[in-house]
């Protein structure tokens, strides 16, 4: 099934890949349900929906696309899902209604996957654009660890400030900070992890931390949330969550397809520059993204530290599936997730390293040529000063076509892009965001 032999592999060799792969990435289980109970929803419910979708996700990826690339719910996207799209709304939009535009996100994504036109989307939407996205969405999420750590709080006259340095929270965060930091640097596999838990015994050891149980039978405390698709496309219209449902695909679009490729020719898995059975892979997030709706998290992606079991020789599916048993493996301990997520001084180093690694994507913007850096700076600044994934994405969509109209290259820009100029405008002036 896995063709070990031909990929130059062992079954000892992809064990011990899915093992690194999951350890580098178990942080999710934790940071997941802290970022999405701001927004209301029950952290064992996310907690129980976060494996399901990483479950589902990455099983297909190992058994269908037979690829060693882990799928589960994204950072960033957990963060616009909480932040933009249900914190914003002033209690009109509530987790359920959210959970629905997921939902249609995923079904459209699934549907999209299955043609070229996934494809099609990705290469008519410049790179600059693509790398902002990528870049801006780091500086949020790293901007919301700084935020729910205390190290910045609220200050009337510049509106951010930095917070008590005192205070045990921040002291906490400093901590964990500059233990993870220390551990990525010395490319220590499943640093992050690692970090969180040295961060949790010091937080135990003062007091910060307090667990009563570890280990409970898994479950889903409210069940399924969304199920039905014309209830949730009646949502999307109602409370006009287009532009919602629309930044939740372009995302993942872009972080599973550079994620796919990324990691794809760092095994030497492709072919003559093109990815083998890559429709099949390609339906492993929005397989994820609309199962994890139904039962509660935010859209999944393909993880991009799928490569540090890679780097140990990963190359088939047998690693995806290794991950996928130990996301199983780890259901059973959602008391302890439950205690941990409370103290945000362990989770926020995590969020804070996940958005230095994404801002590295500034590099390789084009910032020689004004008509290509200007709507990437948007893009990069506009996403964690407004709180918004989708405005960012919009400000990038409007400004870069427009610039190149002005500047008289309007033929370096494809008819889709002006229209998609057109559709954020509208999202803009007339409706949420």
């Amino acid at each position: 099934m896995f063709q070990l032999q031909q990929n130059g592999t062992t079954v000892k060799r992809e064990v011990l890949a899915g093992i690194t792969t999951f350890l580098t990435m178990v942080y999710v289980v934790i940071v997941n349900p802290t970022i999405l109970a701001e927004a209301g929803v029950p952290v064992d419910q996310v907690f129980i929906a976060t494996i399901i979708a990483a479950v589902f996700g990455t099983l297909w990826m190992g058994l269908v696309a037979n690829y060693p690339i882990a799928v589960a719910p994204g950072m960033g996207l957990n963060a616009y899902f909480t932040y933009t799209v249900v914190l914003t709304s002033n209690g009109e939009i509530d987790y359920l209604t959210a959970f629905g535009a997921v939902f249609v996100a995923g079904l459209i994504f699934m549907i999209i996957s299955l043609t070229p036109f996934r494809e099609k989307l990705i290469a008519v939407i410049p790179n600059n654009l693509k790398l902002a996205i990528t870049a801006g969405i780091g500086l949020f999420i790293a901007f919301i660890g700084l935020r729910m750590s205390k190290v910045i709080v609220a200050n009337e006259a510049n509106l951010v400030g930095l917070g008590d340095l005192r205070s045990a929270s921040v002291l906490l965060t400093v901590f964990g900070l500059a233990v993870t930091v220390l551990l990525m640097a010395r490319r220590v596999p499943g640093g992050i992890f690692i970090g969180m838990l040295i961060t949790g015994i010091v937080a135990a050891m003062t007091g910060q931390l307090k667990v009563t149980d570890v280990v409970q039978t898994p479950h889903i405390p409210e069940g399924i949330l969304v199920w039905n698709p014309i209830q949730a496309i009646g949502d999307v219209m109602t409370y006009g969550l287009y532009g919602v449902v629309f930044s939740f695909i372009l995302v993942t679009l872009f972080d599973t397809t550079g994620t796919l490729i990324g990691v794809a020719k760092q095994a030497g898995l492709m072919k003559d520059d093109e990815l083998p059975r890559a429709r099949k892979a390609l339906l492993a997030d929005s397989i994820a993204t609309t199962t994890g709706a139904m039962v509660g998290t935010s859209p999944s992606t393909a993880y991009i530290e799928s490569s540090a079991g890679v780097a140990i020789g990963g190359r088939t599916g047998l690693t995806a599936v290794v991950v996928a048993v130990l996301f199983i493996v780890a259901s059973f301990f959602s008391p302890l997730v439950g205690a941990v997520s409370g103290v945000a001084a362990i989770t926020a180093p995590a969020l804070i390293i996940v958005g230095s690694l994404m801002i590295g994507a500034v590099k390789d913007i084009n910032w020689a040529d004004m008509d290509e850096a200007f709507p990437a700076f948007l893009v990069v600044l506009a996403m964690p000063l407004t709180s918004s994934i989708s405005t960012g994405i919009a400000v990038g969509f409007i400004s870069y076509p427009l610039l190149k109209l002005v500047v008289g290259k309007h033929k370096e820009v494809h008819p889709l892009m002006y229209a998609f100029a057109i559709l954020f405008a509208l999202q803009l002036v007339f409706l949420p965001h």
